[in-house]
């Protein structure tokens, strides 16, 4: 099977999902459980990584405290702002069940994907504050790039299927993920798109 058809089946596979009933659609948000569950498998994995291998702790002391606090306020803050803004719209985090309309206010008017931003500093935060090596310098730069490469080639294109010119709009005129910070840059948007 060539990778463009594997690709345009798992772009299908996450429009139908995301265009079929309600009831369907609350049914796969249960992917997102496993979503999570992979995150904290990965955490463990990591932990376990550092224990056998012998790694030394990444920032020791009250030092890794001090600057992993910061990160993980900032990245739960984000995240939680992000989802917020989703459930407003009658939506979820799982691609399988988003809001109806494209959500283009909050952090969003920032950027396209706050909320996967809210979970990378949330992770890099737990690297540091519990000193793992590996989580922090191996795995969470390894789901870095496999969750960019999934949004940049099935996310993206499945909500350009889906919501049209209002998205690629969106899209050319806000970054994916490091926000441009502009004076008015919210107002901006919020004006663009009617809100």
């Amino acid at each position: 099977m060539p990778i463009k058809s594997f690709q345009e089946g798992i772009i299908d596979l996450f429009y139908k999902g995301a265009t079929s009933s309600k009831k369907v659609r609350r049914i796969l948000t249960s992917f997102g459980v496993v979503f999570f569950l992979g995150i904290v498998f990965m955490i463990y994995l990591s932990f376990q990584m550092d224990r056998l291998l012998g790694f030394p702790k990444l920032i020791p002391g009250r030092c890794g405290l001090l600057i992993s606090l910061p990160v993980l306020i900032t990245g739960f803050c984000l995240w939680l702002w992000s989802v917020w803004k989703f459930m407003r719209a009658k939506g979820t985090p799982v691609p399988f069940n988003p809001p109806p309309a494209l959500v283009v206010d909050g952090p969003y008017a920032y950027m396209r994907n706050p909320m996967m931003l809210g979970v990378f500093m949330l992770l890099i935060g737990i690297g540091i504050f519990s000193g793992s090596l590996s989580l922090t310098v191996i795995f969470v730069p390894a789901f870095i790039l496999i969750v960019i490469l999934e949004i940049k080639y099935i996310e993206e294109p499945e909500l350009e299927k889906r919501l049209g010119e209002e998205y690629l709009e969106y899209r050319k005129n806000t970054p994916m993920m490091i926000p441009k910070i502009k004076k008015n840059q919210g107002q901006t948007q919020n004006a663009r798109y009617g809100r």
